[in-house]
């Protein structure tokens, strides 16, 4: 989408469509307030009054609620709703009267935001033949934000990273015969291919079973589809520690021999939600030219039964040389994610965030609100905390301790991928990653709950794109 910022009056807005906001007791601007609708308009939060001045364009008034209420959050979705509108309308061109807001850097990246975001369709498999198919609605090509030229920058980074949200959203909506493991990696490569200052490695099936990852390799051995090891590196310079993020890449997840029930299994393509934010936060990252170094990994694979699938009561060794009972296949992202952790760390990582859909645990604790972290690092968790509330995708840390990571010892392996009771499965499955990254400071994200289906205006109930902006929004603070 083409995003700008433009001095100009509600009257003289290039647009099909003009979009205000109204505060509850607030007034419109003069030069709107006989309008045709104009005694109609509400600042209820959510509240849409269309007014007719005259003229070709069409102003939309948009509810804010209460002035001391308003926050980027409710700016976002102001946004969505707009968009949502400016479909119905057919309405290519956007225009949005800043609105009163102390922040408005802030206030311009929620709209720029909750406008991108909210406009997302995902129609790849559609309109493809048939009489009966319904024409394509105009989409919306351009927002415009009507405000002080210097905050052009902040239009211009909210579009980065809200364009990037929207190519994760892709590759979670994106079938798995369509998004598989060599896919994910065909991504990373065009990632790298975009910019000098990312580099890309890719390890196959045979390079990650001689690399001695037999997480990865135990997972992918139930079907036909070969795994990938995916490495970008991202020279940003700066002068704080190397990042490392590591996302979970399971393209399809049928639960391999402990096979899950039919019910809703289709949703098991956005098991690679994980590796879909990292690949895209990364590529966000470069194109702003954010000075930090950054290693992402992602470990991309199925889960498939069959003759040759991995077995429970099977014993696995990882990457770092840690035996594992697999004592359930469907506890599988774990151990994938710890090869990968431990790998990421061996090339230089100093500090590391995975994220993964994880545990079903983590939608009971926490629904579709909140992400849980966990981590071995106060500081981290302080900082993803921080990010999560200017970014809207928050996070809620939950403990780590001893007594859950003795739920996770094996019987005749060191460990074993399932705790011996039904208890704190979101902690337990942390726990056992802790394993595989000694003192290096880590947080581990799970997104079960977050990662589709999560119902805001700016998300929908598809793939919601979550932990992009959340990552880049915390290289964006390292780097402040």
């Amino acid at each position: 989408m083409q995003v700008d910022v433009r001095q100009t009056s509600l009257g003289e807005a290039d647009a099909a469509l003009v979009a205000i906001g109204l505060c509850e007791g607030g007034s419109l601007p003069a030069e709107i307030a006989g309008a045709p609708g104009a005694p109609d308009a509400k600042g209820s939060f959510k509240t849409l009054t269309r007014l007719y001045p005259g003229g070709p364009e069409r102003l939309l008034v948009v509810g804010l609620g209460a002035q001391e209420e308003l926050d980027a959050e409710k700016l976002r979705i102001a946004a969505a709703l707009v968009a949502a509108e400016a479909g119905k309308l057919e309405a290519s061109s956007l225009a949005w009267a800043l609105p009163d807001f102390e922040d408005e850097a802030a206030a311009t990246e929620a709209l720029v935001t909750g406008t991108i975001l909210g406009s997302y369709r995902f129609d790849r498999f559609k309109g493809s033949g048939g009489e009966e198919d319904e024409e394509p609605k105009t989409p919306l090509e351009s927002l415009s934000v009507l405000g002080p030229e210097e905050l052009a920058g902040a239009a211009e980074t909210a579009r980065v990273y809200s364009e990037a949200a929207n190519r994760a959203r892709d590759l979670q909506e994106t079938p798995a015969n369509f998004a598989r493991p060599e896919d994910l990696a065909r991504r990373a490569e065009e990632i790298a291919a975009a910019t000098d200052a990312v580099t890309v490695e890719i390890l196959d099936g045979d390079a990650i079973r001689a690399k001695g990852m037999g997480g990865l390799a135990a997972v992918s051995q139930g079907g036909p589809v070969d795994p990938r090891l995916i490495v970008l590196r991202y020279a940003g310079g700066g002068e704080g520690p190397t990042l490392g993020f590591v996302g979970k890449g399971v393209t399809f997840d049928t639960g391999g021999i402990v096979l899950k029930p039919g019910a809703g299994m289709q949703e098991m393509k956005f098991d690679m939600s994980g590796a879909a934010a990292v690949l895209e936060a990364t590529a966000a990252i470069a194109e702003l030219g954010l000075p930090i170094d950054l290693i992402t990994v992602v470990p991309a694979t199925e889960n498939m039964p069959s003759g040759t699938a991995i077995k429970p009561g099977d014993v696995i060794t990882q990457y770092n040389g840690t035996t594992v009972e697999v004592n359930n296949t469907d506890a599988e992202g774990r151990l994938i994610l710890a090869d990968a952790l431990a790998y990421a760390i061996e090339l230089g990582a100093e500090r590391v965030i995975d994220m993964a859909t994880l545990t079903g645990a983590v939608l009971i604790a926490l629904g579709s609100t909140y992400a849980a972290v966990v981590a071995n690092d106060d500081e981290l968790a302080r900082e993803l905390s921080a990010a999560g509330e200017e970014t809207g995708e928050l996070v809620w840390r939950l403990p780590l301790h001893p007594e859950y990571k003795a739920m996770m010892k094996g019987t005749v392996a060191d460990l074993s991928n399932l705790a011996k009771k039904r208890e704190a499965g979101t902690i337990t499955a942390a726990s056992f990653l802790e394993e595989f990254v000694d003192d290096t400071p880590w947080a581990h994200i799970d997104i079960a709950g977050t990662a589709w289906d999560v119902g805001r205006p700016y998300t929908g109930k598809g793939g919601s794109g979550y932990g992009v902006r959340l990552l880049v929004q915390l290289v964006r603070d390292l780097a402040a």
